[in-house]
């Protein structure tokens, strides 16, 4: 099984370890289209502040995140797990997993990035602040710089199993699985029962908790029918039904009655 990910807007920072090895990083076919992204934000960052901040569209608030991006080679770091924060990352909660389920955590988890493409939850990164949405003067749109390495470099990762697709739409845009691999795709949607609407916030909440409980558990769902059954089997409410047409990915929606 893999779960993809979105990071989160906030990041730890202070990491202890030692600085950034690009070559050291998971998916090791992304490595170019790192370093383009990597050189060009460090450069940005390093030169005028102003530029930096509104090429990166950071508040006034947010001053100190260029040159938090400016020292990016040079920064502590530590594992992606423990950089991204925020409310889905809160509600997994990878830390108090036990050690089997951390150990499958790490073979399953791929978080999207918009400076590293993606990365696995044990890879030691800095914390950073470059979004999907941002376009580099040099590079242009990070998404569209994101989608040939992804389109080359994900089908592998994603094997023979489940793919369980969590992303928001900003990532998910970058790399959209195909034909047989998309076959064996989930999406998941989260409303509120009694409104059937999206809420942002216990939307990554609830997406949080069912990775976590996926870890858990255990289960290793082989495909989407085998999620439903899976998710179902936990106490979560799926409605899920094929697609119509085969190599479309499925589409779920657990159904949420009190938002926490």
């Amino acid at each position: 099984m893999l779960v993809l990910l979105p990071p989160s807007e906030g990041k730890a920072s202070g990491g202890r370890g030692a600085p950034l090895e690009p070559e050291s990083l998971s998916l090791p076919g992304l490595a170019a289209a790192r370093e383009a992204v990597l050189t060009e934000l460090v450069e940005l960052c390093a030169g005028d502040e102003d530029k930096a901040r509104e090429v990166l569209g950071l508040s006034e608030g947010l001053r100190g995140e260029v040159a938090k991006n400016a020292g990016l080679r040079t920064a502590g770091t530590r594992p992606a797990g423990e950089v991204y924060t925020g409310v889905l990352y809160d509600a997994l909660d990878l830390a108090s997993l036990d050690t089997a389920a951390r150990r499958r955590a790490a073979r399953s988890l791929l978080v999207f990035s918009g400076l590293w493409g993606a990365v696995r939850v044990t890879d030691r990164i800095p914390s950073y602040r470059c979004s999907m949405g941002v376009r580099l003067p040099g590079l242009g749109a990070l998404s569209a710089h994101w989608r040939t390495p992804m389109a080359s470099v994900l089908p592998e990762a994603a094997g023979d199993g489940l793919v369980l697709d969590l992303r928001s739409a900003a990532y998910a845009a970058v790399w959209k699985p195909k034909g047989e691999v998309a076959g064996r795709t989930a999406t998941v949607r989260v409303l509120h029962a009694p409104t059937r609407k999206v809420v942002s916030h216990f939307n990554k909440a609830t997406k949080g908790r069912i990775v976590r409980s996926l870890l858990s558990d255990g289960a290793v769902p082989k495909d989407p029918a085998g999620l439903v059954e899976a998710l179902r089997d936990l106490g979560y409410v799926v409605e899920a039904e094929p697609p119509a047409r085969a190599g479309r990915p499925w589409a779920l929606d657990v159904l949420v009655t009190e938002i926490h």
